[in-house]
């Protein structure tokens, strides 16, 4: 049930994200020119304790748009696009921080997102060994 409500909210959070800023492109006239020259990038993360996310339960969410202009509830939004540009989107590809030491405690955190990166869908989960390394990895894409 718990894994059920998770999906349910990153789901509908994806869903107001994604669709919120196509609304108006509907009542459009037909063949007018379109609103965007931008494929949408617009991703929910979410992060909670545990080692995976069908156990863990859901501590924060955050919003991130990266099209046009960075924006969101995420606390470093543009930074977080363009590590993320850098990347071309691949979240594996995001690698901790050099001046960055952490202790070996495990206190394992997921991570999870869900969304739209450049007009592909994106659903991706990593599992952290505490929050200090889940922090340094990506100049902040998992640090909300």
């Amino acid at each position: 049930m718990r894994n059920t409500a998770r999906r349910a909210a990153a789901l509908g959070l994806t869903a107001a994200a994604v669709c919120g800023p196509l609304t108006g492109a509907a009542v459009a006239a037909p063949g007018a020119a379109p609103s965007s020259l931008y494929a949408p990038s617009a991703l929910v993360l979410t992060t909670g304790h545990g080692s995976d996310a069908a156990t863990a339960t859901p501590e924060r969410a955050v919003t991130l748009t990266c099209a046009p202009t960075a924006s969101g509830t995420h606390p470093a939004a543009a930074a977080a696009c363009a590590e993320l540009r850098g990347t071309g989107g691949d979240f594996d590809a995001l690698k901790p921080a050099d001046d960055v030491w952490c202790n070996k405690l495990y206190n394992p955190v997921v991570v999870t997102v869900q969304g739209v990166w450049q007009g592909k869908r994106v659903s991706y989960e990593r599992t952290f060994g505490n929050t200090c390394v889940r922090d340094s990895v990506g100049g902040g894409v998992f640090a909300f």
